[in-house]
């Protein structure tokens, strides 16, 4: 395991990793989880497993997209070669999810006899990928980050960010927000649903905070609808 890099310290200053990659993080442990405990004689259950597994990898493979698109080739911009080891360990990772996702058809395909052994190995090789996205994502919450922070200002680094969020589809955007809901905690989902909400479209906004009603418990829901100036339960006073 490589030593932790200290470029990049948590302050003030804009952060674009830190929100997408918290969700991200959760969206992987949670599929990994499920993966491993699935029940593969059981077709709901191993159906539910596999879908979620496709759309973990779908996030994933738009994330990149997302990060060479805009991240990165803002980084470039103003200090070439700064993001090429991002762009190569991208490509390595696109390679993966056609790998895996290669894998989970086959099992999903598979006679019952053989369900089990495939099953094991598409969680052995999620979780090699999940190890590696870990490292690929401390290095971009340091090193990139510490490029972005020197190259850009915060007003520069929120019109990037408009500008990226603006080019999410809708769904994606959705399933995005349902593992921040998960990930982030009270302060950064506050801020992030203030901060939609002084951007977005008001009917954007709305569907946006029932995604993450449907993932927040009681408790973290009626935190956040607090601090909205919302009612956590319709009919009773902030």
């Amino acid at each position: 395991m490589s030593r932790p890099t200290e470029q990049a310290v948590a302050g003030p200053r804009l952060d674009l990793y830190r929100p997408i990659h918290k969700a991200l993080r959760v969206a992987m442990f949670d599929t990994l989880r499920r993966l491993g405990a699935m029940d593969v004689d059981d077709p709901e259950e191993l159906e539910g497993s596999l879908g979620q597994a496709e759309q973990l990898l779908a996030l994933l493979a738009g994330h990149l997209k997302h990060e060479n698109d805009f991240l990165h080739t803002a980084i470039e911009a103003r200090r070439p070669c700064s993001a090429q080891r991002s762009a190569d360990e991208h490509r390595d990772h696109l390679e993966s999810i056609g790998t895996l996702t290669d894998e989970l058809a086959a099992l999903r395909q598979a006679p019952a006899a053989e369900r089990a052994r495939l099953a094991h190995r598409l969680y052995q090789h999620l979780g090699l990928f999940v190890a590696e996205n870990l490292e690929h994502m401390q290095f971009e919450e340091t090193q990139n980050n510490a490029a972005l922070w020197a190259l850009y200002s915060d007003a520069e680094l929120a019109a990037l960010h408009g500008r990226l969020s603006a080019s999410i589809e809708p769904r994606e955007l959705m399933q995005a927000l349902g593992w921040m809901a998960h990930a982030l905690n009270a302060a950064e989902l506050a801020g992030l649903f203030h901060g939609m909400r002084a951007k977005a479209p008001p009917e954007a906004f709305d569907a946006a905070l029932a995604a993450a009603r449907a993932r927040l418990d009681d408790t973290r829901w009626a935190r956040l609808a607090r601090s909205l100036g919302l009612a956590p339960v319709p009919g009773l006073a902030a």
